[in-house]
């Protein structure tokens, strides 16, 4: 069954929560492209941040016996020193409106927690990646852009920056971690992450290897290029328009807590996670080879 709601719509939640009286609610609705909040802040603020709250104060006012986990993210902690994880008691310091929208759920989730005793779970995730992720958004441009390369679709992959460090796992394995924040025998805060921090650069190259590119990179800051040494040709591109207005250079999860409690870790590392993308999309690309852009475009609907 399917039931439409807005969380920018506070009746249109009270009118679904009121019929349905769930058991568990799983907020990961939102605007969630760091790069695009900054030019839809409002949007942003309104749907991230403000839908937590229509959706905490609807089961207030219902006094629904309801598990709430809302979906928090490492971009709230922005700024941080780059030579130390960050756990459940590092200070936040978001740097886009995401950030500070999530911010405000998380504290919300918490002040609805204690205030009205409602059983509410924040999950503070790092980057959590998957043949699903939106191809707008940097792995899933690499893996599909260098596919696309690669069968001759296009000519360079352009990114942004490329030294910008992340704690990259496996969607599916964080999945399994938020289903276990909210089986937890009471409600509490917890990172999932996996531990270990990759550059973009990293995540390229190692794509670029699984393709069988014998990637070198030329030259320094928005002209450098990374050239396939084998054809002597450039296939990748530095575009300064994707650069953020104020960057997050690094993020390191420690997810000791949710090991202990929850008995959760990553499955999946980084090197199988580029492969699992990387194959998908390479198949995804044949397709489009196969079938002409057009048609290709219109069937997958991307």
């Amino acid at each position: 069954m399917t039931i439409y709601g807005d969380l920018s719509e506070s009746s249109s939640l009270l009118n679904i929560l009121s019929k349905i009286k769930p058991d568990e609610i799983y907020n990961l609705g939102a605007q969630s492209h760091v790069q695009v909040s900054f030019d839809v802040p409002e949007y942003t603020a309104n749907v991230t941040g403000l839908g937590a709250l229509r959706l905490l104060d609807v089961i207030r006012h219902l006094k629904l016996p309801v598990r709430y986990y809302q979906a928090s993210s490492s971009e709230m902690f922005g700024k941080v020193s780059d030579d130390k994880h960050q756990n459940e008691n590092t200070p936040f310091n978001p740097q886009s409106p995401y950030g500070l929208a999530k911010v405000f759920a998380y504290h919300l989730t918490k002040i609805y927690r204690d205030s009205y005793h409602i059983f509410a779970s924040n999950g503070i995730l790092f980057n959590h990646e998957s043949p699903r992720r939106g191809i707008t958004f940097v792995t899933r441009k690499i893996t599909m852009g260098l596919s696309r390369v690669k069968l001759g679709l296009q000519g360079t992959l352009k990114l942004g920056n490329l030294s910008s460090q992340r704690d990259w796992g496996y969607a599916k394995d964080y999945v399994e971690g938020i289903w276990k924040i909210l089986q937890y025998k009471t409600p509490e805060d917890f990172v999932l992450a996996t531990g270990e921090t990759h550059t973009v650069r990293q995540f390229v190259e190692e794509a670029a290897g699984l393709l069988k590119f014998d990637l070198v990179w030329k030259g320094k800051g928005v002209k450098e290029v990374g050239i396939d040494k084998k054809r002597n040709k450039t296939i990748i591109e530095i575009d300064p328009s994707y650069f953020r207005p104020k960057e997050v250079d690094y993020l390191l999860g420690d997810a000791s807590k949710a090991k202990k409690l929850l008995n959760w870790k990553p499955k999946i590392n980084f090197r199988k996670l580029v492969e699992i993308m990387l194959k998908n999309d390479f198949d995804l690309a044949k397709k489009e080879l196969k079938l002409g852009r057009k048609v290709f475009v219109k069937k997958i609907n991307i």
